[in-house]
């Protein structure tokens, strides 16, 4: 006969909330659950291709994240684990310390299971991870395996880092929650650099009252990451979840890109409008022309001139290990001047001050996390246009799951607003998310597995 806590090990494709709720009901249940995460995990990844490595022990910890097992992309150090960073230089290397984030995860008991699959440094040349709607297109990048683990139902909780848009579009691209939080608000201490001026760190789940709990629980600052700013802390009520902001104050930001938009994209966007109007919320066209005309050719130079600082060295040292797609933004970044960083970073502060100002009147901002439906092949991540302008100032983003495209795959919306209002921020999204209504479920790969 089964023991209880058979019977109640969790489905896949459960929330953290909803796990921590039924772990606290049966302790059993929760080292059940991280045994049957891994040996699904162990059953899809030939397919899949989410992981570079995976646990030993899934056995569950105490505290208030003990049985979650939770996904970490591999340019954030574990030291038990290998940390490629998604390059052939860092094959074998394991870390001598944790990251910050990732020693903060084990203090609250979580399960660390294993390490996900990045584009090369979290640049732009992709690893083997496939979409999980299908195999034929791409997660998304750089946060691939991140994203790609969560939908498919491994793990309920999953790192990622977003520089220009890793976080929000592979979560729009495999149909979960992303959340990129203020710039600072998680130390980066023990995450490999790309742009120290833009990297964020993430999360990937399946609802957002998962992603707030991670926040409440993992925002801080460390003193080896200067840039890290403490933001008005929060609680939250496991029993209950996130209190959603009632018929919120919607700006509707299409930028003049909208255009490029797929048309079921464009479909989606706007029968979510329509949905959350219905819903009692306040939706009105927004522009935001400077923040527009400025952020792509900025966000650009920040990176690429900062990026070419860190890896000029490397590139010389190992040049049969670093892929072309690096050597050729480095040398890009080689031809922007002094003036032209200084220029963009200018840019960056004006606009980061210049956004709560602009957002007068409105709780948050309703915008696209992407322009369609993941594209087809493995060679590229997707562009990131819509994604930069809210990473260039810095603020709170949420990827939410919308609808599906033309050829099955995930479309989303993005709920966004200014620098360090994110419990606003994920207050509105939750409460999209209820009037919206719409669970994508698990993709076809979660639904073969025995």
């Amino acid at each position: 006969m089964s023991r209880p806590s058979e019977l109640q090990t969790p489905k896949a494709g459960a929330g953290v909330l909803e796990l921590l709720r039924q772990f606290a009901a049966d302790p059993a249940a929760a080292s059940a659950y991280g045994e049957d995460c891994l040996k699904r995990t162990q059953r899809i990844e030939p397919q899949l291709k989410a992981f570079e490595y995976l646990p030993r022990d899934v056995t569950a910890k105490t505290g208030p994240l003990g049985g979650i097992p939770v996904a970490i992309k591999d340019i954030i150090a574990t030291s038990d684990m290998p940390t490629t960073n998604g390059s052939a230089i860092y094959r074998d290397h394991v870390p001598a310390a944790d990251a910050w984030v990732v020693a903060r995860l084990r203090d609250l008991g979580a399960t660390i299971f294993g390490k996900t699959v990045s584009t090369e440094f979290a640049w732009r040349h992709p690893g083997p991870t496939v979409n999980p709607w299908n195999p034929a297109h791409t997660p998304g990048g750089s946060s691939s395996g991140s994203a790609a683990a969560v939908a498919a139902g491994l793990v309920p909780l999953a790192l990622g880092t977003q520089t220009l848009g890793s976080v929000i579009r592979p979560a729009a691209f495999n149909g979960v929650v992303g959340f990129k939080p203020s710039f600072g608000a998680i130390p980066r201490t023990g995450v490999h650099p790309l742009s120290p001026s833009l990297d964020h760190i993430g999360f990937f789940a399946r609802r957002v009252d998962d992603v707030a709990l991670a926040l409440s629980l993992l925002a801080g600052v460390s003193a080896d990451d200067v840039h890290g700013r403490p933001l008005p802390a929060f609680t939250l009520d496991v029993a209950h979840g996130l209190a959603p902001l009632a018929k919120p104050r919607l700006a509707v930001v299409r930028f003049a890109k909208w255009e490029r938009a797929e048309a079921e994209q464009k479909a989606a966007f706007e029968a979510t409008i329509d949905k959350l109007r219905a819903a009692g919320a306040v939706v009105d066209d927004a522009e935001l022309k400077e923040l527009d005309a400025a952020n792509w050719d900025a966000i650009n130079t920040i990176m690429l001139s900062e990026a070419t600082t860190i890896f000029s060295d490397l590139i010389a040292r190992y040049p049969d290990r670093v892929s072309d797609v690096m050597k050729t933004h480095v040398e890009s970044g080689r031809a922007k001047t002094a003036m032209d960083y200084l220029a963009a970073k200018a840019a960056q502060s004006a606009r980061q001050k210049a956004l709560a100002a602009e957002l007068d009147g409105y709780d948050a901002v309703l915008t696209l996390p992407a322009f369609g439906e993941a594209p087809r092949g493995l060679h590229w991540t997707g562009d990131a246009e819509y994604c930069a302008p809210w990473t260039f100032v810095r603020a709170p983003a949420v990827a939410l799951p919308a609808g599906f495209g033309k050829n099955g795959l995930p479309l989303g919306v993005q709920v966004t607003g200014s620098y360090r209002n994110d419990l606003q921020v994920l207050r509105v999204a939750k409460w999209v998310e209820t009037a919206l209504g719409f669970d994508p479920g698990l993709p076809p790969i979660a639904q073969q597995a025995p």
